[in-house]
């Protein structure tokens, strides 16, 4: 008996001396992750209809939002957690989490913005987070799958724990825009335990600069037609006057009608009485002449 006694004892102080096994629990909080968001003890949003929704289709409570975390995973995500079903991590006490919704409660970012994160840990412990973010043109009304996923954004191992949160930070990519969903996987090192969360972006949407279309080469060639004051017209052709100007070019005189019958008439009775003194004339040296022959004779 006393022996059994001593065995009991001493199996008591080795399993004292043992160290009980770590259990890492955590979720994001910034940006605000659905469990964070709608699950028991974060549940800073449980009263949105999206978290209504989501409690609605889990058929039950969730579980605590720091302990949505599988087992045994050993960096094969994909094997033990179903397509449509990460935002669970394929766990039934999660899987309304996995509802396709545009609404859930989201963080507003800008697209190639430093975002800064901030994953509550419950349970601290040494680990490696993996960062991944939906591809554009991801559609939020479907249900999250591994191939909606982009390549890693980042690989961080062992970050700082600043009052009971991991501090960590990525940067988005600059071609994203709309709704987004920022996946994250924390692998701890010395547990078995992987833990997987999403989180809903909102991408703001930039509005693009206004452009003043340039004006076409006729439409400022008429704008400027119409603004410039009408210039005062100065002939470059040089006066001539009409002394100078070519007897084909000066002003002829203007006779009426009646005026040029006058002329006409005027000029006849001057002929006439010229024809008639010159035939006096010729008459008077004829009749000379014969008077002076005759007295030759």
């Amino acid at each position: 008996m006393i022996r059994r006694l001593a065995a009991l004892a001493a199996a008591a102080v080795l399993a004292s001396l043992i160290p009980a096994p770590a259990f890492a629990h955590g979720a994001p909080t910034t940006p605000i992750s659905r469990t964070a968001a709608c699950a028991a003890g974060g549940g800073t949003a449980t009263g949105t209809a999206a978290c209504k929704a989501a409690l609605k289709a889990n058929g039950g409570p969730f579980g605590t939002f720091d302990n949505l975390r599988v087992a045994n995973v050993n960096g094969n995500d994909k094997k033990f957690v179903p397509d449509g079903e990460l935002c669970s991590g394929g766990l039934d006490n999660f899987k309304g989490l996995d509802v396709a919704r545009d609404d859930f409660p989201s963080t507003s970012v800008s697209a190639g913005q430093t975002l800064k994160v901030k994953y509550r840990a419950t349970l601290p412990h040494a680990g490696s987070f993996r960062f991944y973010l939906t591809k554009q043109g991801f559609d939020p009304l479907k249900k999250l799958a591994w191939g909606d996923l982009g390549g890693l954004l980042a690989e961080i191992k062992d970050p700082p724990l600043s009052d009971g949160s991991y501090g960590m930070s990525v940067k988005l990519p600059k071609d994203r825009t709309g709704r987004q969903i920022l996946y994250i996987v924390w692998q701890t090192s010395s547990t078995a335990d992987t833990y997987y969360s999403c989180s809903d972006l909102a991408f703001k949407t930039v509005a693009a600069p206004a452009v003043t279309p340039k004006p076409s080469r006729s439409s400022a060639a008429a704008v400027t037609k119409a603004v410039k004051p009408k210039a005062a017209v100065t002939s470059t052709t040089p006066e001539i006057s009409e002394a100078a100007a070519p007897a084909s070019e000066k002003p002829q005189a203007i006779t009426t009608v009646g005026q040029e019958t006058q002329v006409t008439l005027g000029h006849g009775i001057v002929l006439g009485a010229l024809l008639l003194g010159g035939g006096v004339l010729v008459w008077a040296l004829a009749g000379a002449f014969l008077k002076r022959r005759r007295e030759n004779l």
